[in-house]
């Protein structure tokens, strides 16, 4: 089954170019274009694609609050930000707003089709370069002297939904471990941590409502999205 794609991006020359690595792909079909979040909203809603590529700065409606809509309309739909711009607020509005990802538009071809079947299948992809950032402004937030145990059997209700060796994944993306450095030390295959660090955003994701509320809360889903280099895949 051929995943649906929604190409939004307000420049034609790279919507054909997006076009023609994404249908050379055997499970790949791009269903429509469109060239302002505007747009994109009204035929997100006709043509029920499975995944939208989402610029940010566009006409009419920018892609922050189109992603917004269409999740709010069709929360099956996957949104993946892709921008040129490698910026945190624009990552952390995203998926606010309830994308499943945010990469940077000079992403390997490779890259971006992995990353579009992740979050078709329901996964999250954040691009290496935000994870360390937002990962390094959270470790400067905390209190001095104190530190979150993420360890598999502290109490804590925001980790309550991952699994104890999702929270030992969390332990080394906390230390500023890298995906092939969790892979070596838990004896796991490097594709199977990059699924782990997928589904501990999910898990504790921007988009859900509590994350809002809680300070707290809000903070170690930050923390996530600034996990180990090589998250991309998700």
């Amino acid at each position: 089954m051929n995943i649906r794609l929604l190409l939004a991006d307000d420049l034609p020359l790279l919507r054909m170019g997006f076009r023609m690595v994404l249908d050379a792909q055997e499970d790949m079909q791009v269903v429509g274009e469109a060239p302002d979040g505007l747009a994109a909203v009204e035929q997100a809603a006709r043509l029920a694609p499975d995944v939208v590529l989402m610029d940010v700065r566009m006409p009419r409606l920018d892609g922050i609050e189109a992603t917004r809509r269409i999740v709010e309309a069709r929360p099956a739909c996957r949104v993946l930000i892709l921008t040129a711009f490698d910026l945190d607020e624009y990552a952390l509005a995203g998926l606010r707003a309830g994308a499943s990802g945010f990469l940077i538009k000079d992403v390997p071809p490779a890259e971006l089709t992995g990353a579009i079947r992740a979050v078709a299948r329901g996964d999250a992809v954040v691009a290496p370069s935000v994870t360390r950032r937002l990962l390094d402004a959270y470790v400067h937030r905390l209190p001095a002297g104190r530190a979150p145990d993420l360890s598999p059997g502290a109490a804590h209700p925001a980790l309550e939904p991952l699994t104890p060796r999702e929270r030992e994944v969390l332990v080394e993306l906390a230390a500023g471990s890298t995906n092939a450095e969790i892979a070596e030390r838990l004896v796991l295959a490097e594709a199977t941590v990059k699924t782990h660090v997928g589904r501990i955003l999910q898990k504790l994701d921007l988009r859900d409502s509590r994350a809002g509320r809680d300070p707290r809360l809000r903070d170690r889903a930050h923390s996530l999205t600034g996990s180990a280099e090589g998250a991309a895949q998700g």
